[in-house]
């Protein structure tokens, strides 16, 4: 009877031993295996012309045009769209959070809910210009006298310093 009765007192030790551990190892359990995960947000993408890269400052991209989904940041995000041979184009996006309430879950959306981009062609470089070097001028011809002679002959007007010596 003895035995029994020490077996039996060992069996309760182990036990309560093994249940205040587990008692323990559970305080120091995180809660937020509870918490739901951040809510996502899909936010559609598209840009005049089609084909441009485009990327989230929260690290989401694509192609346009395109949907991403982007966990809800808590503040507002820029989407930023890239093709080659164009200018750059960055738009801003507002993050709207609707709590709920009993009835209606919480919501998250975006401002704009489709983010688009006109992208303008880039500009080509402007041409380098060469220094203007001016004209070397020609060296007068001495053919160039008698020319001058010439059509004060015939002119239809007498020459004044005619007959004056």
């Amino acid at each position: 009877m003895r035995r029994v009765i020490s077996f039996a007192l060992a069996g309760v030790s182990v036990l309560g031993a093994t249940s205040l551990a587990g008692c323990s190892s559970m305080s120091s359990m995180s809660w937020d295996m509870f918490k739901s995960a951040p809510p996502s947000v899909q936010v559609r993408l598209e840009s005049n012309p089609p084909g441009a890269d485009a990327t989230t400052s929260l690290g989401g991209g694509c192609k346009t045009p395109c949907t991403v989904s982007v966990p809800a940041p808590e503040a507002p995000f820029t989407v930023a769209f890239a093709l080659p041979k164009h200018q750059p184009v960055s738009v801003p996006v507002n993050v709207i959070r609707n709590p709920g309430d009993f009835t209606t879950p919480a919501s998250v959306t975006t401002d704009p809910n489709l983010v688009f981009a006109e992208l303008q062609p880039a500009l080509p470089p402007k041409p380098v210009r060469k220094p203007h070097r001016p004209k070397k001028p020609k060296p007068a011809a001495p053919a160039a006298a008698p020319a001058a002679a010439a059509p004060a002959a015939a002119s239809p007007f007498p020459d004044p310093n005619t007959g004056k010596r």
